[in-house]
This record gives C-alpha cells, structure tokens and sequence, in this order.
C-alpha cells in the first residue's frame, strides 16, 4: 500500500525551517559583528603613538595574507575568472582597502558617534542601489531604527559626543561606500558560483598589497609585544575568521540585509566595552542597544 505526499505537504517539508534560514544567514554575520565589535577594545591596548589607521590596516595586511594562505584555489578564482569578474575583485580589493583608510581617520576627524552611524548607516543605502533592486518597506524601516538606536547607543558612550565635521562625514560615507561596494562584489561573484572564501581571499590579499606601504612607513609599534599581540587579534579573529564568517553568510544573504545587520558591531562593542574595559553606559545607550535588537529581530526575517 503506498501512501501519496500532497505537494503543498511535500513543498513544506523541503522549505528549510527558520533556524535553518538564520543559521544560514544572519547568524554567520552577527558572529562576525561580535568579532568586529572587539576592533575598538582591543585597538585601545595598541602601544602610544601607533595611528588608528595604521593599526587597522596592520590587521588587513596579516589578515589578508592569512587568508590567501589558508585558502585553497585562490590564484584559479583569478586564472579561472572572466575580464569582468577579475575587474569586479579588482574594485572590490580597493574598496577593502579603502574602508580603513577612511573611517579610522574619520573617527578621528568626527567622533565615534557620528563616524560609525554614517558609515554603518550608509552601507545599507549604498548597498541596495549597487543591488539595483527594491527592498520593502520592512527593511528600509528596520534599518533607520537600527542606526537610529546606534546613534543612541554610541552617543551615551563616554566620549561618544563630538562635533560635526564636514570632511569627517564625507569619509564615513566613503567607508561606508568602500563597505557596500566589497559586500555587493562578493554576493555578485557568490550568486554567480564563486566560492566564497577564496573570493574574499582574492579581495584581501590584493587589499594588503594596497595598504602594506602605510604599515611598513609606521610599523615601529609592530615591535612590541602589545603591538604583536594587538595585530594577531586583528589578523585572526576580525578579519580572517569574521570576514569568512561574512561570506558564509552572504551565500544566503543579499549584500544589502547583510550590510544593515552589521548595525549590530556598535551593540558588540559596547558590550565588550562594558565587560573588558569597564565602562559605565548611560540609560540612552541601553535604550539604544534595545532599539538596534528590535531593528535587526525583524531584519533576520527579511
């Protein structure tokens, strides 16, 4: 005796379920976030007079070259790539190395309130008009509460207030230009059959190449043990084990929900903020924070 599945059964047991979706998707990326969100934390233990972008860049440089060596067929994703797809790593390579070169000195120009809400604010924005594609309403909503809760959660920080500065902004805006055009390269090359690693791979360890002249010109504070513990975490963790994380994650995620999660990286560093550096938030941070949770509880639906 057989028994017959109805298709609207048979489909509904073929549609994964929604832990599957998020562990899929989101969870990678907000994993990456929390890693991301040690940058700050783990930044402010670098060796007096090492400069902020130098030390960011220093973790691209030993980072990239990580992944490009950990990485199996990295140089036949270049070989074995069309004209287009190489000019795609090739913008994307920049724009890796551009994010540090913009927001590190934005930060400094502007304050971390402003600089991290425009750059992680705009992301988003520029990502969704690289996709071409309209987004719903849902989505533009969730990703206003979100950098409208970090812009709470970063301003009730000590020292999360500065004044506005017009050259400051336009950096952040690049950084989160430089964010959005390396996210929607690798979704393009993953939509497209790439694998993702040795895609991110390609764009990082170009991007060292960029960026290693800034390291080599102010790499004196490299010779510390501060300095050498400081560049591991940057190199391991933020980049070569988050930016793996984030491209699992983009394989089942549009660049510009991944990009609006990554809202998530002030919450973690605040957090970490709390825990490692002792720092006391005030009632409009953990306002903040509870607004950034809400926005990204419906993002990770989209």
């Amino acid at each position: 005796m057989s028994t017959r599945v109805s298709p609207s059964l048979s489909s509904s047991l073929e549609r994964p379920g929604a832990w599957t979706v998020f562990a899929r998707g989101p969870l990678p990326i907000l994993v990456a976030c929390l890693l991301w969100g040690s940058t700050g934390t783990v930044s402010s233990f670098a060796p007096d007079g090492a400069h902020p972008a130098a030390v960011g860049c220093a973790g691209l440089v030993f980072g990239g070259l990580l992944l490009v060596l950990t990485t199996r067929g990295t140089l036949a994703v270049v070989r074995g790539s069309s004209r287009r797809a190489r000019t795609a790593l090739a913008a994307g390579a920049v724009a890796v190395a551009g994010y540090p070169l913009t927001f590190y000195p934005a930060v400094a120009r502007t304050g971390v309130a402003v600089a991290t809400v425009v750059a992680l604010g705009s992301a988003p924005v520029f990502a969704g008009l690289l996709e071409r594609t309209a987004a719903g309403w849902r989505r533009w909503a969730a990703t206003a509460a979100a950098a409208g809760g970090c812009t709470l959660l970063v301003l009730g920080r000590p020292g999360g207030g500065a004044g506005v500065d017009a050259l400051g902004v336009g950096l952040a805006l690049a950084a989160g230009l430089s964010y959005a055009v390396y996210a929607t390269v690798g979704a393009r090359l993953i939509a497209r059959g790439h694998p993702a690693r040795p895609g991110l791979a390609v764009m990082f360890g170009g991007a060292a190449l960029l960026v290693l002249p800034l390291v080599v010109a102010d790499g004196g504070w490299l010779t510390t043990g501060r300095g050498v513990a400081v560049a591991l975490h940057l190199s391991v963790l933020t980049t070569c084990i988050a930016y793996t994380l984030f491209g699992l994650g983009l394989r089942h995620t549009t660049a510009s929900v991944a990009t609006a999660l990554t809202l998530a990286e002030p919450a973690a560093a605040a957090v970490l903020g709390v825990v490692v550096l002792g720092e006391q938030l005030s009632v409009l941070s953990w306002s903040g924070m509870a607004v950034v949770g809400a926005a990204l509880a419906v993002l990770t639906r989209e």
